[in-house]
C-alpha cells in the first residue's frame, strides 16, 4: 500500500505529515549549493550556514514570497528530504496533498503541483488544499458548517488573512508581509539609528526574545555587530524598546490590513466572528503580545494555538485521515490538461 503525505512549503520552514508514521516532520526549507548546481546541505544544516558560507557555498530559499521561487532547487529539497524520513521504495507511487496559498495565480498553482507530479518519485496522485482551509482544520476547526471563521496566517514572507465557511473561502487577502519584514526592519533601524550592520539571525534573535507587539517591555540583549564608520565588530547592549520602534510601522501596516478584510465580512459572519474570535497561525505570530495588539484594535477576541507553524500540516493529516474532509482537496489535472 501506497504512503500518503501531506505537504506545507513555507518560505521559512517545510512541514511533511507521514500517513505511513502518523508524524509531521519539519526542517529549514533552505539549501546550500557548491559548484553552482551540485547540493551540499539542505534542512536545518544548510540554515546553520546562512550568513556564515564562503563565497563558494550558495546558501538560498527556494520560496520566497510564498511562491516557487527557485523550482530545481526545491525539487531536490523534497526529494533529499523525503528520502531521509521515509524508505525510499515507500516514496514510489506515493500520494500527496500539497497546501496552496489562494492568492496565487494559476502558473504558480501549478508549480506546486508539478513539484511533485513530475517529479522522480512518480506519485499515484497529486492534490491540493487550500492553506487556510488545511489552516482552520488543523486549529481543530469544523470548516464544513455554515459558521464563519477568519483565520489570520502569519508565515516568514506572507501574512494570509481568510474568512471561511461552508468550506470555502468567503475572503482571502494574501500581503507579502510576514516575519522576514520585521528582522529586515530591525536590521534598517540600527544601522540608520546607531550606525550598527547586523545580520538576519541577530536581528530574528532580537524579534523573538525582546521583541513585542506593544511598548512599554522591559528587557535587554547584548549583540555584537559591525560598526558602520570604523568597520570593527563591536557589543552593543539593545533594549526591548529599540525593537519595538524598529517594527512599529510595519505592525501598523498588519493591523490595517486586518482592519481592511473585517470592513469587508458580510454581517452574518461578521457575527460569528465576534463570537468565536479570530484564529491567529504560522511561525510569525509567536510575535509576544501580537493578539493583545490586534485585540486592541479589533475589540474581538484572538486565539493562539500551540504549535502554529504546524497548523497546516495537521489540518493536511486530517484531510488525509478523515473521509469527512477529503473532498476539500481538488486535483488540478482537469484543469492542466483541457
Amino acid at each position: 500500500m501506497s504512503n500518503v503525505y501531506g505537504v506545507d512549503l513555507g518560505t521559512s520552514n517545510l512541514k511533511v505529515y507521514s500517513k505511513q508514521a502518523d508524524q509531521i516532520v519539519k526542517e529549514k526549507n533552505t539549501i546550500a549549493i557548491v559548484n553552482k548546481n551540485q547540493m551540499y546541505a539542505y534542512g536545518d544544516d544548510a540554515y546553520a550556514m546562512y550568513e556564515k558560507a564562503p563565497e563558494s557555498i550558495q546558501v538560498s530559499f527556494p520560496i520566497t514570497g510564498g511562491v516557487i521561487a527557485d523550482y530545481n532547487n526545491m525539487q531536490t529539497l523534497v526529494g533529499s528530504f523525503l528520502g531521509k524520513i521515509t524508505k525510499s521504495h515507500a516514496i514510489k507511487g506515493a500520494e500527496f496533498v500539497v497546501a496552496v496559498p489562494t492568492d496565487i495565480t494559476e502558473v504558480e498553482k501549478k508549480a506546486f503541483y508539478d513539484l511533485f507530479y513530475k517529479s522522480t518519485f512518480k506519485p499515484k496522485s497529486v492534490m491540493l488544499c487550500d492553506k487556510p482551509i488545511a489552516d482552520a482544520l488543523g486549529l481543530g476547526l469544523d470548516v464544513t458548517q455554515p459558521t464563519g471563521i477568519m483565520v489570520v496566517d502569519m508565515g516568514a514572507d506572507t501574512t494570509e488573512i481568510s474568512v471561511i465557511s461552508l468550506g470555502g473561502l468567503v475572503l482571502s487577502h494574501l500581503m507579502h508581509f510576514g516575519g522576514n519584514r520585521f528582522d529586515e526592519a530591525i536590521i534598517n533601524y540600527f544601522k540608520r539609528n546607531y550606525n550598527l550592520v547586523i545580520g538576519q539571525k541577530t536581528a530574528m534573535d532580537l524579534k523573538e526574545h525582546i521583541g513585542c507587539a506593544i511598548p512599554g517591555i522591559e528587557g535587554s540583549m547584548v549583540i555584537v555587530g559591525l560598526d558602520v564608520v570604523s568597520g570593527l565588530p563591536i557589543q552593543m547592549e539593545i533594549t526591548a524598546e529599540m525593537v519595538y520602534n524598529a517594527m512599529k510601522d510595519n505592525l501598523e501596516t498588519l493591523c490595517n490590513s486586518i482592519k481592511m478584510i473585517l470592513e469587508k465580512v458580510p454581517p452574518e459572519l461578521a457575527k460569528d466572528i465576534m463570537n468565536a474570535g479570530i484564529y491567529m497561525t504560522g511561525g510569525g505570530s509567536q510575535l509576544l503580545k501580537l493578539d493583545v495588539l490586534f485585540k486592541d484594535l479589533t475589540n474581538i477576541n484572538v486565539n493562539i494555538c500551540e504549535d502554529p507553524d504546524e497548523c497546516v500540516a495537521k489540518g493536511l493529516s486530517l484531510v488525509i485521515k478523515d473521509a469527512k474532509y477529503s473532498g476539500l482537496a481538488y486535483s488540478m489535472r482537469s484543469k492542466i490538461f483541457k
